[in-house]
């Protein structure tokens, strides 16, 4: 008979590959039952997703200056909030304002639906990226990223989630304690 590939349920993620620079953490699985007699073929048994960790090993917090915010679309923040409330851990947040200096190439030529969101990254065009729980650090009360600390000309490296060729630089223009961030240019920092 045609006996199709099995594989066990993912593992728990692991930690991000290295601290105080954008990695990734990776999951796995593996074959149970392996395809017999023309059967389907194994699917991938690993998956890599891209994180920050910004303590290092000792514990001590990683230099601002060294870190890219990770960003993401505003709209996967409807369901982080609703993960916060149901458990019963969400902080007050607060948005920042940024104006985009320079972007890679790579924003536009992603062809993954998950990625559309990266169409409305423009050099130029002031943007809103939100932070909240469970970005916001619990210890240092801010988000990776946000630029607060620094030179109001300084350019700040930030990172788009899903798609490790869409990059850039920005400047903090200012920090809104109330967000009301527009939908199309509208973020999440990671």
């Amino acid at each position: 008979p045609v006996i199709p590939c099995v594989v066990s349920e993912w593992s728990v993620w692991s930690g991000c590959a290295e601290p105080c620079k954008t990695t990734y953490r990776v999951r796995r699985r593996h074959v149970i039952q392996e395809p017999r007699n023309g059967g389907e073929e194994c699917p991938p048994l690993e998956e890599r997703a891209g994180c920050v960790e910004y303590w290092t090993q000792q514990g001590t917090e990683c230099k601002q200056s060294l870190i890219p915010a990770l960003i993401t679309t505003g709209g996967f923040g409807k369901a982080r909030k609703k993960r916060s409330a149901a458990d019963g851990n969400e902080r007050a947040g607060y948005c920042v304002e940024f104006q985009l200096v320079a972007i890679t190439p790579g924003c536009l030529q992603s062809q993954h639906s998950y990625t559309h969101w990266m169409q409305y990254l423009r050099e130029g065009h002031t943007v809103c990226v939100e932070c909240q729980h469970p970005a916001l650090d619990s210890r240092s009360l801010h988000c990776y990223g946000d630029g607060s600390g620094s030179k109001k000309t300084q350019l700040l490296h930030w990172q788009a989630v899903g798609n490790p060729r869409c990059k850039g630089t920005w400047k903090r223009i200012r920090q809104l304690d109330t967000c009301s961030c527009p939908s199309v240019h509208s973020f999440l920092f990671i």
